[in-house]
């Protein structure tokens, strides 16, 4: 076993351990309690960021989950979960890959600073209510082509899915589910039902019982940001 994947519990590093249930790769998952740079002060000689995830593969280290999504699919599952160059839709597989990230999961990380783990007084409703609408705004972009297609390109489920799914799962334990337009909220309905998404849910819970690390979801901790 040479992977090891450093996790909170539905952190961003859910992507990674996502994709490794879907890939069936033999894994370690080391679970820490959110947020890590203060409460396990030794994973800062892993990722001297203090932020999750950090994943080791033999000489590999890699920090943003997004991107160890795409070298899973490419190493591990070509022409799957990965779109290969030669393939119509590669742009879109690397510009939605992203895209669960830097467009609908970034807004959420100021709602989730700005509306819960900063002290009271020190927290801003309305950067909570401009960036909510933020990220409902971009979400609502993906309503056309989900009800045209089941997912986000090439015909099939591939990382592209996961790392938008991770951005859906974090906004359904932020309260945001409610304002999912039908073809989206259809859409994460079908990736829920993934073996792959249950087994990995079950992985963390098994794991942070395990490591004794208190199974609270990372939208629902209080502290420091």
């Amino acid at each position: 076993m040479t992977i090891t994947l450093y996790h909170c519990m539905s952190a961003r590093s859910f992507r990674p351990l996502w994709m490794l249930e879907e890939l069936r790769l033999p894994y370690q998952l080391k679970m820490l309690a959110f947020p890590p740079r203060l409460t396990a002060s030794a994973y800062l000689e892993v990722n001297p960021l203090g932020t999750i995830p950090a994943f080791l593969d033999g000489a590999t280290r890699m920090t943003e989950s997004a991107a160890i999504c795409q070298f899973l699919a490419a190493r591990h599952s070509p022409r799957a979960l990965n779109v290969e160059v030669d393939e119509a839709d590669f742009g879109a597989y690397l510009n939605f890959l992203h895209f669960g990230e830097a467009t609908l999961t970034f807004p959420q990380t100021l709602v989730l600073r700005y509306g819960r783990f900063e002290a009271p007084e020190r927290q801003q409703p309305q950067v909570v209510e401009d960036y909510t609408r933020w990220f409902l705004s971009r979400l609502r972009t993906l309503e056309p082509l989900l009800a045209a297609q089941a997912f986000v390109c090439a015909r099939r489920f591939t990382a592209a899915d996961i790392s938008v799914g991770y951005a859906l799962m974090l906004a359904q334990h932020i309260g945001l589910e409610a304002s999912f337009k039908p073809a989206v909220r259809a859409y994460w309905e079908r990736l829920q039902q993934r073996e792959g998404f249950a087994r990995a849910l079950a992985a963390q819970e098994r794991a942070a019982v395990e490591q004794a690390v208190p199974v609270m979801h990372v939208a629902t901790a209080t502290g420091p940001f």
